[in-house]
């Protein structure tokens, strides 16, 4: 029989002092030593102000890994009775772990130090730190576990250093295919995410004091069957809309190429994502677990730019879904866009904001633009 799972702690970990638009550059580095022309733009779309990075901005030397920022979130739960030692089952996610083997989750736990536990450790991009959430939710819900943690990170910083870049302008400029600039596609998003780390501890009974947010349900989806891939890393992008992964190319060729940096198909990315993301799943859901807009009293949309507010709520009118804006929470301007911790680092300020009242209903909207994924999640306030 399953079982009633409830948020009970919440946390987030936000490596150093906040970096505002002006020094994003500094931090980061020029490519080709060039200012870029994409940052302004960019920036005065986004609506981001101000974001964490784990790289000193006085030595350019990375503070600390994904692992360890995960670790700190995680450290940040315990308390009022709840200990590290306690932890069975941690479950986490990232777009950008340290190292493509070992898995991140055992990376963590590494950090932590805690006794033997359950591990997982999902992939992917904004979604993974949902589908890390799911997995502890089905792991208390089924009764194998009395409690999980889970986590969304990322240190995407470290992806997107000039030094990461340096090798595509050269080759372009080589090949005349182009000024040293770097294109677009792949020097906007340099302005648009940011690290941070999020977890939740979930629990098959509420806190004994104060509020708890019981899970009702969380529905995941991929429309990869309708869509090509819109951002990628590791993989360079055919004409077709097919990707050539990293390991078909020759290690001279990698070095040549910015094959790990990550890229977005802009012009896909608005074409599509709302439609996407939003509208296809959401009105299914609908439909089939009877949601109505006037239930929901707080909406909690990861955006990574205030560019996509208009469209989403274009898109929740086109199937008769409409949350007024004062029904909805994000400190996107103030963390930027921290991909699978975003959702966490949201929860986590809302919970802690004093704002919640018994009964109160929570849905959350986490999506995804890697092939067109998306994440719903419906929280109760007890």
């Amino acid at each position: 029989m399953s079982k009633d799972v409830f948020i009970t702690r919440t946390s987030a970990f936000m490596p150093l002092a906040p970096v505002g638009n002006e020094q994003m550059e500094h931090v980061l580095g020029m490519v080709s030593e060039h200012p870029s022309r994409a940052r302004r733009i960019t920036l005065r779309n986004n609506g981001i102000t101000s974001r964490h990075y784990v790289i000193d901005p006085a030595t350019g030397i990375p503070r600390y890994t994904n692992a360890q920022l995960t670790a700190e979130a995680v450290r940040g739960l315990t308390g009022d009775g709840f200990r590290l030692e306690d932890i069975t089952c941690l479950s986490t996610g990232t777009a950008s772990p340290d190292q493509i083997l070992p898995n991140h989750g055992v990376m963590v736990h590494g950090e932590l130090g805690s006794p033997a536990c359950e591990v997982t450790g999902m992939a992917g991009i904004c979604m993974a730190g949902m589908t890390a959430l799911k997995y502890a939710w089905m792991a208390v819900r089924s009764g194998e576990h009395a409690s999980a943690v889970a986590t969304g990170s990322e240190a995407s910083s470290l992806r997107l250093r000039a030094t990461c870049y340096e090798a595509e302008t050269r080759r372009q400029v080589e090949a005349l295919e182009a000024s040293p600039e770097l294109a677009f596609e792949k020097d906007f998003l340099r302005w648009m995410l940011s690290d941070g780390a999020g977890a939740l501890l979930l629990q098959a009974a509420p806190a004994a004091s104060g509020p708890s947010l019981r899970v009702d349900w969380m529905d995941l989806s991929s429309q990869a069957h309708e869509m090509p891939a819109c951002m990628y890393s590791g993989a360079d992008k055919n004409p077709d809309g097919s990707l050539t992964g990293w390991t078909a190319f020759s290690h001279e060729e990698i070095g040549r190429r910015s094959i790990l940096a990550i890229k977005q198909d802009v012009r896909q990315l608005n074409a599509h994502v709302v439609a996407q993301c939003l509208e296809t799943p959401l009105a299914q859901i609908i439909a089939r677990r009877q949601l109505q807009a006037g239930q929901i009293d707080w909406f909690l949309p990861h955006m990574s730019s205030e560019y996509f507010r208009a469209p989403i709520i274009a898109g929740l009118a086109r199937i008769d879904f409409n949350i007024p804006e004062d029904r909805w929470f994000t400190n996107l301007s103030r963390y930027g866009n921290t991909g699978s911790a975003s959702i966490y680092v949201m929860i986590d300020e809302l919970f802690r904001s004093g704002r919640l009242q018994t009964g109160q209903r929570l849905l959350c909207f986490v999506p995804e633009s890697g092939r067109f994924s998306s994440a719903f999640m419906h929280l109760t306030v007890v």
